[in-house]
């Protein structure tokens, strides 16, 4: 299968007046279309930064960053956005919901900064409202919805630009155990459609629903695991 998503040899090296602190250590990670893969990492790995890095919301000190075949590191950030808008959706903890926007209009709201047709843009908002089952909430805020119905939101808006991938940061780290899984189940559908699936977390039996899980630890990528423990 092709390769939507490859780390280099990327370092992250961040500097605190006269000290520097190494994030990422020449990590070296791919994603290919169509899989569902876990990143796994405690407080402090470099989890969080590879994640950036994947989602091209940061740049590495050095190493290079392929999405969809396309070395990224090259390119003006004006470039940058317009893929990162095109070919990703984010999912993220804390939902980042517009909170003056109803579920609709934060669906939308992507489409519109991206200047959709507005027929098409309804069109679509109303099919993932129906995917996410929250037809019965598209005019309520997000101060009248439960976590689990913001994260179903945010879902619905990370995929109206249909983005080839899904970037998901700790996607249930605010939720009870059942709306977790209940979350992750939507995921897991929508990776059987063949969408592909990354997600970010330190909890594993949320990394467990995906195919292969990558840990992260001291900056580097230990040997991915695919489900049932066989090394790959």
């Amino acid at each position: 299968m092709p390769t939507v998503l490859a780390l280099k040899g990327v370092w992250k090296v961040y500097r605190m007046d006269s000290i520097e602190v190494p994030a990422l250590k020449g990590l070296d990670m791919k994603v290919e279309e169509g899989e569902f893969v876990s990143v796994m990492g405690a407080s402090g790995s470099g989890k969080s930064t590879a994640l950036n890095i994947m989602g091209c919301l940061d740049s590495p000190t050095r190493g290079k960053v392929f999405l969809d075949g396309v070395d990224i590191t090259a390119l003006p950030e004006s470039q940058i956005a317009r893929m990162r808008g095109s070919k990703i959706g984010f999912v993220f903890q804390a939902f980042n919901l517009h909170p003056t926007l109803n579920v609709f209009e934060n669906i939308c709201l992507p489409m519109r900064i991206h200047e959709f047709p507005q027929a098409q843009i309804k069109r679509r908002a109303d099919e993932l409202i129906g995917l996410v089952g929250l037809s019965h909430r598209e005019s309520h805020y997000p101060s009248q919805l439960s976590g689990g119905e913001k994260q179903r939101v945010a879902i619905a808006r990370a995929l109206s630009t249909s983005p080839s991938m899904v970037l998901a940061d700790e996607p249930t780290g605010n939720l009870d155990s059942r709306t977790s899984h209940e979350i992750m189940g939507l995921l897991s559908g929508l990776h059987k459609e063949g969408k592909t699936i990354v997600v970010v977390t330190h909890e594993r039996d949320i990394a467990s629903y995906a195919q292969r899980t990558i840990t992260i630890r001291d900056g580097k990528a230990l040997s991915a695991r695919k489900r049932g423990g066989e090394s790959g």
